[in-house]
Parts: structure tokens; sequence; C-alpha cells
């Protein structure tokens, strides 16, 4: 069922949790040893015995919200009381946390029973999910690629039925590489959107939290949980997050869209990416949007430029503790190390400098949407690859500097602020999905679930091609 539909189920008790909890954990037990999407699965005996208590307490009349009775699996960088919380780490192997992250809470305020973690790279960078505590999660639709990340055990679980919806949060792309690379929807947020408590609450961070479904009222349904203003983060947005439950019917008529492609030939794309999103662009004609080729005024290489000191100065910041002991340095991998190591080279009038960048970056994007209402572009720059390599060292001829220069195509919405949906933008010849996100201007977020309904309307990627193993 959808998760709107599996809602609707158990609040009228068509359905009992304690019949959810089973159906869904067969269903995990069948097909997770063979993608290793969630992690940490707690004891089935115990989670039986909370839904039931659901269940008891529907018949008292004890509605709890729209995830009352789901079984969740919880992203695994973030804190779970009680439940090991290893963000893919040798360092945090052993870690179980006292308290619940700001979107936990949420989560369990609204009904849902934590049933264990989704998996993710080491400390989440990379958008490969892959790690030496858990291993690697690989694709839904082919089992020999990757699956993405960060998010990548959550679209993997969502995309096989084994979740209702998934939770997730992207920097370079962690919610939207991964849902396109599972054809799922996954929703990257204007900042403070959904409160994070992040170590320092008053710089706006480039990462934020988001929804992951696997239709956009599911997807509207989560993020209607888990937004909406805290006050142990000032910045959060203070708009109410019901508004993401009100209808998403529209009409585009008319609807200016510009498509941004790979910005005049800057970014390298493997053969058949391009391919496949501009045949996207068509379901968007087809109710009624007009789709036109345009490019930001603003050099991008500078937003690449300066968003890598953004991200080593917030990055290196966080591990940089870790790295200065000898012995625990060695148990974190090549990539974060250097993050840190790019870190230090960083000062403080570098951060300001970048920052300024990101502001004019803003302005030429803000510049854009006075044109258009929204903007597209590929969701990554290659179809899901090898399982067994790290990273792409190249795209068509193009060598990648970084282990991340391979998602650049998600950074420009990254340093932008705005929010990005990843819709399904279908399949190359050998059957590997991709997507297109969906651009809006700052807090757009219902004009991006409105066009994400309507595309999907006209498309219907995820239920026309479910994985082989979801069947």
């Amino acid at each position: 069922m959808d998760a709107v539909a599996l809602a609707g189920a158990i609040r009228s008790r068509r359905v009992s949790c304690a019949e959810v909890m089973e159906a869904y954990l067969d269903r995990i037990e069948r097909i997770n040893p063979r993608v290793n999407a969630i992690v940490s699965l707690q004891d089935r005996d115990r989670l039986r015995e909370q839904a039931r208590e659901r269940d008891a307490q529907l018949a008292r009349g004890e509605y709890l919200g729209p995830l009352h009775g789901f079984p969740f699996a919880i992203k695994d960088l973030e804190n779970t009381a009680g439940i090991r919380t290893t963000l893919g780490s040798p360092l945090f192997k052993d870690f179980v946390p006292r308290t619940d992250s700001i979107v936990v809470e949420r989560i369990k305020r609204a009904g849902a029973i934590i049933i264990g973690k989704t998996n993710v790279p080491e400390f989440g960078l990379g958008s490969h999910t892959f790690n030496p505590v858990f291993g690697t999660t690989f694709n839904a639709y082919e089992q020999t690629r990757t699956a993405g990340g960060s998010s990548g055990g959550a679209a993997v679980a969502l995309a096989l039925r084994m979740l209702p919806v998934a939770d997730g949060s992207d920097h370079a792309g962690s919610l939207r590489n991964p849902a396109a690379f599972n054809n799922v929807f996954g929703f990257r947020t204007s900042f403070g959107r959904v409160p994070a408590d992040w170590r320092e609450v008053f710089m706006p961070s480039l990462s934020v939290h988001g929804p992951m479904a696997r239709n956009v009222p599911d997807l509207a349904m989560l993020l209607s949980v888990i937004a909406g203003y805290d006050e142990r983060v000032p910045l959060s947005n203070r708009q109410e997050a019901a508004r993401f439950l009100d209808p998403l019917k529209r009409n585009f008529k008319g609807t200016r869209i510009a498509w941004l492609g790979d910005f005049g030939g800057y970014l390298p794309f493997e053969p058949g990416v391009l391919e496949t999103c501009r045949h996207a662009l068509g379901a968007f004609e087809e109710i009624g949007c007009v789709v036109e080729e345009a490019r930001p005024n603003y050099p991008i290489d500078r937003v690449w430029n300066n968003w890598l000191k953004l991200r080593a100065w917030q990055v290196g910041a966080i591990l940089k503790e870790p790295y200065s002991d000898p012995a625990r340095r060695e148990l974190i991998k090549p990539e974060a190390r250097w993050e840190v190591e790019s870190g230090f080279k960083v000062t403080a009038y570098d951060v300001a400098d970048a920052s300024a960048v990101r502001t004019g970056w803003y302005h030429a994007l803000r510049e854009l949407f006075q044109n258009y209402e929204f903007f597209v572009l590929p969701s990554a720059q290659v179809f899901p690859f090898d399982a067994s390599i790290r990273w792409p060292r190249e795209i068509n001829g193009v060598t990648m500097d970084t282990y991340h220069r391979w998602m650049e195509v998600a950074i420009g919405v990254t340093m932008s602020g705005c929010p990005a949906l990843n819709v399904p933008a279908g399949f190359n010849a050998s059957g590997l999905p991709m997507g297109i996100q969906i651009v809006a201007p700052n807090h757009g977020e219902v004009g991006c679930l409105q066009l994400a309904a309507a595309y999907d309307e006209a498309t219907g990627w995820v239920k026309r091609n479910p994985p082989m193993l979801a069947r």
C-alpha cells in the first residue's frame, strides 16, 4: 500500500498495526539480505509488542498521527535513543545515544515504531553507500550497482517496499542521487524547513533534512510531520507544516520551466543521462508547461570552487577531533581525512569570500526565477555504477579530481539553498534508473510538490516499473 492509504487503513482499523508490522518484517527478512539496506534491525518480539500497543491505543481512541503504527527505519546518521547510531564509522560502531534527534522525535510523536536504521556511507560522505561497519548497500534494480548515497539504504528500502516512507538528509545530493538511482522521490528542502540539531545552529548549514517516498502525496505527508519551527534551532522556518497536507492538484498550463542541462557543456555526463532526462521533459510539456533551455548569469565554476571551501570548513570542523588522535585517524576513511586536511587550509577570510560567492549565486538564481517558475536539471551525471569501486574516476573522458566531483550537478542547488525534488526520469537501455531535480525558489516546497505530483501522474515511473525483487 502507498503510505497515505496505509495510514487511512490503520486509522480506520481495517488493518491492525500488528498485521502491518508482521508483513513488513517478513518482507525485510526475505529481501534485505540481497541489498543490505536496513541495518541494526531490532528484536522482532519487541517490535510486535510495540505494534500491539499501537493497536491498543487506537482501541482507546488515542491516534498519534499519520505514522501511527508505521514500521520506520531511521537514517544511520540520526541519533535514535536506545538504538545503535554508527554513522557507518568504526569509531561509533557501538554508540547508543540516550536521546533522539529532532527529526526522530517528530517521527515517533506521529506514531511510528522504529525498527532499525538505514545504511549510509561512512560519516555520510560520498554518494555511494558502503562502510566498514555494515558493508555495501546494493541498488534496488541491479544488485551489482551502487545504491547512491548518503540516503542509499533509505532509497533502496523504499524502492523494494521494505518501508512505507523514509527520512533522509542532503548536503551534496544525498536525498536526490539515491532517489534517482532507485526510481523513487527524494526532497531536499529549503534551509530551515526541517529543523536539525547540528553542532552549531547559527550558521546556515549546507546540509538539510527531507522526506523520501514512492509517490508525492506520501512525500508531502512525511514532510508535514518533520517540518516546522523548533526553538532549539533559531533559524528554522516558522511556516505551518500542515500546509503540506493541502491538495496538490494544480493547473500548469503556461508555467515556464528552465532546463539547465549541462550548463552549456560545462558538466560532463555519462552517455545516455542527458538523453534520458531530455526525453522526460516531454512529460512537463504534456501537462502544459513551457520548457526552455536557459543558464543563470553566473560563472558556475566559481560555485564549485567555493563550495569546496565551505564543505571542508563544515565537514572538517566535525571530524577534526577524532582526526587529531593518530590511532582514531587510522579508522577514518581517506575521503574524510582529506576533508579535514582541506579544512586546515581554509582561513576565516576564505569562508567569508566563499559565502559571498554563495550569496551572488543565490541572487543569480533569483533573477532566473523572475522569468521561470522552476528550473530542472539531471539528478546525477552517471547512471548507478559498479558497487565495487569507491567513486567514478572519470566521466565521458573527463577526470574527476575529487571523490565527489561526479556529483557536481547537485552542488549548485546546495549552494543556492533552494528546495529540489528528485522525480524519476526513466531508465537507460540496461534498465538503470535516472532522475530529474525540480528546483523552486527559496521556501517553494509547495510548488515543487504540486509540479512533481502532476509529473508523476503523467509518467507513473514508480508504479509501472517496480524492481524485480519487489514483484
